[in-house]
């Protein structure tokens, strides 16, 4: 990305370094892949194949059902879908007449679906005719007016009141907000994310040019739609390539092998354990997964040996570590992949056009090299969160959202993330971050994934408690504890750890959920 290519321009109140040469809006990305190449395919869903031309008629069909249900621009469509042709066309009908989507995950439970429809105040809900029974009553729910359901037979397309005539584009302005993403949540209660048309685009443009994406891409939608990775690292960057979104409605590692090879995938988004997972198919250097050009991880370190192994089996795929949150509508940092390896233990360099300030508790810049507080700034920050003020403005200061990571920043402008403010441990006065055990647990060739959370002590603050993933079940404890004790400081080193072949819980972004590792440890202190 040349510097050249951006200049200052007023967003959401704020001076942003924005991309000159830019769609105004999402519809826009459709117009222009369906102008290159009107008869490639743009979405797999099973033996479903739509091609761009496909897709737009489709689009347009669902734009005129959106428009006889008396949707407007800017009334909210909430998405209750798995990652089916269903979820693009819904997204896209959306965006050209300027409604604004909530996608919500599959697994969420009824409170949650009704919390999320009231705080954005949906109007309608294209749901998956599985979950029908699993939705709120209407009676608490009482801004929703419509409710549509979906199958593989019954697609949105085909619903009654689909109409060609009636899906022309409307006037979308690009600060106009795209989408309502709820956060985790993993503390309070969820937030809606705004992104706008212009964080999308900015997105979409910054992250395709820093990964080398060129026209034609092919990815899998491993991981869900319904999040800020799934639905603008994947969806919308390769929509922006005029390439193909292969939809897999959950991760097996042998069915990805399968389509990785079958459709050609170039470029994927990942976790660490899954590309970990992929590994351990007994046939995995049996798959031609020569296409297979680059690939991002996130959420959680690499570990070592899977760098290793990929780098052996798959030479030609460039790796790059990112970084970045919903409120920053996916990546802000990336690590160049020829430098993963010598900078394992950091996360990148932020993109062009992203602006880094590392803070102290009194809101003051610290020295380069010193830790403090991550804050982001640049056209892919969202302006706010939906009807939440008083979130906002703790949130967001002068552009820059206040990330709650602490980390520090090198002389040469590489980002090094320590850990969740609220994930830092204090043992007895010795500060602990669990990033640095969680790194040391799973560099353990036996270790997929680890976890690390303190347990109250009322000696010493907290102790050091550990949980991993461990598939082969050839790891125990004692032998864990020797291992982090020849790489860690004796006060770091876990003072319990609980082994399980199961993967440890987390959100659909990836990001581990400390919070259910807590209730688990919980739930042991009462058992004994």
């Amino acid at each position: 990305m040349s510097e050249k290519r951006l200049r200052p321009e007023v967003h959401h109140g704020r001076i942003v370094r924005a991309h000159a040469s830019r769609p105004g809006c999402i519809d826009e990305f459709l117009d222009r892949a369906l102008t290159m190449a009107p008869n490639r395919t743009a979405i797999v869903d099973g033996p479903l194949r739509l091609s761009y031309r496909d897709l737009d008629a489709h689009v347009r069909a669902v734009a005129g059902l959106l428009r006889g249900l008396a949707v407007k621009a800017g009334d909210r469509i909430a998405l209750l879908l798995a990652n089916r042709a269903d979820f693009a066309v819904a997204v896209l009908a959306a965006a050209r007449i300027g409604a604004i989507i909530v996608p919500m995950n599959i697994r969420q439970r009824r409170p949650e679906t009704a919390y999320a429809i009231n705080d954005a105040g949906a109007v309608l809900l294209i749901h998956e005719a599985s979950l029908a029974k699993h939705l709120p009553a209407a009676a608490d729910v009482p801004t929703l007016r419509h409710r549509v359901a979906v199958d593989d037979v019954r697609h949105i397309w085909l619903a009654k009141g689909a109409d060609v005539r009636a899906g022309e584009a409307a006037s979308v302005g690009q600060d106009d907000p795209f989408a309502i993403l709820y956060t985790s949540g993993t503390t309070g209660r969820p937030k809606g994310a705004i992104i706008t048309h212009f964080n999308a685009v900015s997105s979409v443009i910054g992250a395709g040019d820093a990964l080398g994406l060129g026209d034609g891409e092919v990815s899998a939608m491993a991981v869900p739609a319904s999040h800020v990775t799934g639905l603008v690292l994947i969806f919308l960057n390769i929509l922006g390539t005029a390439g193909t979104t292969v939809m897999m409605r959950e991760f097996k590692a042998a069915r990805f092998l399968e389509l990785a090879e079958r459709e050609r995938v170039t470029f994927m988004c990942m976790v660490p354990t899954m590309y970990a997972l992929c590994l351990m198919e007994p046939d995995y250097a049996r798959h031609d997964l020569s296409h297979w050009r680059a690939g991002t991880f996130g959420g959680a370190p690499m570990p070592e040996a899977t760098l290793e192994r990929l780098a052996q089996h798959n030479p030609h795929l460039r790796l790059t570590n990112i970084y970045g949150a919903t409120e920053t509508t996916s990546p802000a940092v990336m690590m160049p992949s020829d430098a993963i390896v010598c900078r394992r233990h950091q996360v990148g360099r932020q993109l062009p056009y992203c602006e880094i300030l590392i803070m102290d508790e009194e809101g003051r810049e610290v020295p380069r090299g010193a830790q403090g507080e991550i804050w982001l700034a640049g056209p892919m920050v969202i302006p706010g969160y939906w009807n939440s003020p008083d979130a906002t403005a703790e949130a967001f200061v002068d552009g820059y959202w206040r990330s709650g990571d602490l980390g520090a920043l090198d002389e040469d402008g590489y980002l090094q993330l320590f850990d969740r403010k609220k994930d830092m441990l204090n043992r007895g006065g010795f500060k602990i971050y669990s990033v640095e055990v969680e790194n040391v647990l799973m560099s353990h060739p036996d270790v997929i994934e680890a976890g690390v959370v303190g347990r109250p002590c009322p000696v010493l603050g907290e102790r050091v408690e550990a949980f991993v993933s461990s598939p082969h079940g050839a790891v125990t404890e004692a032998s864990l504890r020797a291992f982090c004790a020849e790489r860690l400081s004796d006060y770091k080193v876990p003072e319990a750890i609980t082994i399980s072949a199961d993967p440890l819980p987390r959100n659909a972004n990836g990001k581990l959920l400390k919070t259910e590792l807590r209730q688990m440890l919980l739930a042991e202190q009462r058992a004994t």
